[in-house]
């Protein structure tokens, strides 16, 4: 037999049986497969959602797109001629990003340890500053302003080590000719916590004005901060740089101010100051025509550069300290008897209400006006005069008697001598575009009995008459009321800021803004004006009488104390035919208005009108 003969052969059922098993495990295995997959799969998620899941939302949110601020170049400041007043000093700050900062305590005082040691600062105030700052947020908060070159490049030398801790780029203001024009420009300094809670669009990096103009045209000068996007890693690390939203730059600002006048105004006050004795004095000088402020001058000053660069606890001592008050601007806030300078009102309320006319002669009295057992002294005496001559000659026999009356004449009393002030602006704020104005005072009969307990006297009409007693008002009141004598009866609101040049090319042009009109009687005006033509050709001004142009103007010896101290004073208008500078000038303790604020006119007047030399 043979070996094939023994070969067994399934039959085709039996082979279709064998061949569907085989496929069944294939299958089942297969399922197996998937399902295991599933499974690991569905594991993987649960651990990297849940059990892992804060771990990697952290990372996600360090390796993010983050803004880096680029600042707005703050608007700059011109004079109306154009010449800049102050520019944009590139600064650098070093700053802290909350987000950043070493989670572990240890870390985080190694951090402190090295940045005081870099940026000369004291440890537990960066300390400090750091644990304060532990908050997860993007915001910036300021470690130190302004830091030197060395200090910028040992941070960067640094940083691998220095997480947590930036360089920001800044500017700081620097001021040309600080002292000249500090007062009325003010300064911009780092935002304070109560600043920033008033204005929630800030940054506790950011600048703010702080003072004068800075402050008062913030919102046009601070323009509106870009930003570059920026790829960070999870340690704060940038990666590459994704986009960039440009700054738009804040608006420039021309001024009325007349820097060359600012300045020949404040080296001829500190001449009279060296001549006389006296230490402080102020000068205001605006164009009648539209109420535009040509000079605000304050002496004794202050450098504005020392604040925008963070004015040191000794030095802000010392300004604090001086009894000459270099921060005060009195040129608006100081509040001083204005002695005869107040007549014209005063002759123009007595005009006004009847109780003279322009003929009226009154007696100069030898030079006492007496009332019981009072006696009321002129300065000098005068003979017999009408107004012009009364206001030309400062008589003040003439305006006592016209104020509280006497003899014959009746007299204004004092409520209808504060109704004219008060139409002059006296007694009231001007509205002008920086704070810390100071309205003076007027007084009435029912202020007197309510405030002191005591009725109004005759003597209190005589000397409010002639700008003393209760009376006080502010070298801008002066400068505006004299503009308001000299442009024939409009009050104009002062201002210092004369247009607006936005970044977009738009210019916003200041409108001069009426605060009272037609409220004197132009023939009234008329006969004032006329006496303060005569102030400078048979007055008390009379060495004016040789300038190139004519000039109306007033003295004023102004008395305050105990001591017979005299404060002196001049206003002026010219030239008196087509008037374009309105001016008054304070001299505090500077004896008589002639000897002090006059020579300071003069020499203002003869610069602005002979050529500017």
């Amino acid at each position: 037999m043979e070996i094939e003969d023994y070969v067994l052969t399934a039959t085709e059922k039996e082979a279709t049986k064998m061949e569907k098993g085989l496929e069944k495990k294939w299958l089942d295995y297969l399922w197996w497969v998937i399902v295991f997959f599933v499974l690991s799969l569905a594991g993987r998620v649960i651990f990297l959602t849940v059990i892992k899941g804060a771990y990697y939302q952290d990372i996600a949110k360090g390796n993010s797109i983050r803004p880096i601020v680029i600042k707005a170049p703050r608007g700059r400041i011109f004079d109306r001629t154009g010449l800049a007043l102050v520019s944009n000093i590139p600064s650098l700050d070093a700053v802290v990003v909350p987000v950043d900062l070493p989670k572990d305590q240890t870390k985080l005082k190694e951090l402190a340890q090295t940045l005081a040691s870099i940026l000369s600062l004291n440890q537990a105030q960066v300390q400090t500053i750091l644990e304060t700052s532990k908050n997860g947020s993007l915001d910036t908060v300021l470690l130190k302003e302004n830091i030197s070159q060395d200090e910028s490049l040992n941070l960067l030398e640094k940083s691998n080590v220095l997480t947590g801790i930036s360089i920001e780029k800044t500017a700081i203001r620097g001021y040309s000719d600080a002292q000249i024009f500090s007062h009325l420009m003010g300064y911009e300094g780092k935002i304070q916590q109560k600043e920033l809670d008033n204005d929630k669009s800030y940054r506790l990096t950011d600048y703010i004005g702080k003072q004068g103009i800075e402050k008062s045209y913030e919102s046009s000068l601070r323009g509106v901060n870009g930003a570059d996007q920026i790829e960070v890693d999870s340690m704060g690390n940038a990666q590459r740089e994704v986009g960039i939203i440009n700054p738009k730059p804040g608006s420039d600002l021309v001024l009325n101010i007349d820097a060359g006048l600012q300045k020949k105004i404040y080296d001829s006050i500190g001449a009279v100051l060296e001549k006389t004795g006296a230490k402080t004095a102020a000068a205001v000088v605006i164009d009648p025509k539209t109420g535009g402020v040509l000079a605000m001058v304050n002496v004794p000053s202050y450098d504005n550069n020392l604040f925008a660069q963070k004015i040191s606890a000794d030095d802000y001592a010392k300004f604090i300290a001086d009894p000459s008050k270099p921060l005060f601007n009195r040129a608006i806030a100081g509040e001083y008897p204005p002695g005869s300078t107040i007549k014209p009102a005063i002759a123009a309320a007595a005009l006004s209400e009847g109780t003279i006319t322009p003929t009226t002669i009154i007696d100069g009295l030898g030079g006492t006006l007496r009332v019981g057992g009072f006696s009321f002294g002129d300065w000098k005496a005068h003979g017999p005069s009408d107004v012009r001559t009364a206001i030309a000659q400062s008589n003040d026999i003439f305006f006592y008697t016209v104020g509280g009356g006497y003899g014959n004449i009746q007299g204004l009393g004092m409520d209808r001598m504060k109704k004219y002030d008060n139409l002059f602006g006296f007694g009231e704020k001007t509205g002008i575009d920086i704070g810390g104005e100071s309205a003076g005072f007027i007084p009435s009969e029912q202020w007197k009995q309510d405030t002191l307990g005591e009725k109004w006297f005759i003597g209190n009409s005589y000397h409010a008459a002639i700008g003393q007693g209760y009376v006080t008002a502010t070298p801008l009141q002066l400068a505006n009321y004299v503009a308001a004598i000299a442009n024939g009866g409009t009050l104009y609101k002062p201002h210092l800021v004369a247009q607006i040049k936005k970044s977009d090319g738009g210019v916003q042009t200041i409108k001069p803004e009426i605060i009272r009109s037609n409220f004197i009687d132009p023939a009234v005006l008329k006969v004032v004006q006329e006496g303060m033509r005569k102030t400078i050709t048979d007055g008390t001004a009379q060495v004016l009488k040789t300038m190139p142009i004519e000039i109306a103007g007033k003295t004023g010896t102004a008395q305050f104390g105990t001591a017979g101290q005299t404060h002196g004073w001049f206003i002026c208008y010219a030239p008196f035919d087509d008037p374009k500078i309105a001016m008054a000038v304070l001299v505090e303790g500077g004896g008589e208005g002639n000897s002090s604020a006059l020579p300071v006119t003069q020499e203002a007047l003869k610069w602005y009108f002979g050529g500017r030399q």
